[in-house]
């Protein structure tokens, strides 16, 4: 059992631009799925594995989510908040809190997916391999829509391949090619919004926000051969990418909710 308490960054400052009319009055993570907000799935994903300090970033509409979690006291957690007045990416917040996750291993969580990862187990396999980070993966059937992360049969992170804006099928390649490896047995899977972080990889941020977790941090750390570990999570996985997603959510939890273990009391 760790003597220093767990400690995660919940992302949700986004904009949810592509979820509008619904996030004009309300943030993204505040959208109900199933009876509650979004943000509280990955909230109790997290507890369930033992990250007992949150801390959640905020922008738009940073007043609704503050009032319905509160302190986080209501979901057994220990929530903070970090405002950003400008947005700053989903790596950026990282640099305002350097001090509050320099002590242990952390997580990172994206507001906006429901899973049921268990991550104390990717936690055991992150400290098992050693990882400087370790992101849960997911395939899908639409797998070309998204980035593609590439592991070999350990499941080390071997190529980021991230998706360019507006263009079909044309990454980013981090690195250029695969090294040390057969580039035909990697397997291609997509970054499902969780990863579990050492406090060494605070010391290689991007000086300056804005910046993206992917681009400026997790890619350039494969690039260099830095020990980064994929996770693959074969349950159940949504995210909300946009309104049709989003309701198609809502229609599935009110007529087949899944079972995620971590769910307790409202």
């Amino acid at each position: 059992m760790d003597t220093i308490t767990m400690k995660a960054l919940v992302l949700a400052a986004g904009l949810g631009e592509r979820v509008r009319p619904l996030t004009d009055t309300l943030p993204k993570p505040m959208l109900e799925v199933g009876g509650r907000p979004l943000i509280y799935y990955p909230l109790m994903m997290l507890r369930h594995a033992g990250f007992a300090a949150v801390v959640i970033n905020v922008h738009h509409l940073a007043g609704e989510i503050q009032k319905r979690l509160g302190n986080g006291s209501s979901l057994g957690l220990e929530i903070i908040y970090s405002p950003e007045p400008t947005l700053l990416g989903t790596g950026g917040p990282l640099n305002a809190l350097r001090d509050f996750l320099a002590d242990g291993t952390f997580a990172i969580a994206n507001s906006d997916s429901i899973l049921d990862l268990d991550m104390a187990a990717m936690l055991r396999f992150h400290r098992e391999r050693g990882a400087l980070a370790t992101l849960a993966l997911h395939q899908p059937g639409n797998l070309e829509a998204y980035s593609h992360v590439e592991i070999d049969a350990d499941r080390r992170v071997r190529r980021l391949r991230l998706l360019r804006t507006g263009a079909s099928a044309s990454f980013d390649d981090y690195p250029a090619e695969p090294r040390d490896c057969d580039p035909a047995a990697l397997t291609s899977w997509m970054y499902c919004g969780a990863m579990i972080a050492e406090p060494a990889v605070l010391d290689l941020v991007p000086e300056s926000p804005p910046w993206s977790l992917m681009t400026g941090l997790i890619g350039p750390m494969v690039a260099q051969g830095l020990p980064v570990f994929g996770y693959p999570h074969h349950g159940y996985f949504r995210t909300v990418d946009d309104l049709e997603s989003y309701r198609a959510l809502v229609r599935e939890f009110e007529i087949s909710p899944p079972a995620l273990p971590y769910l307790g009391r409202k």
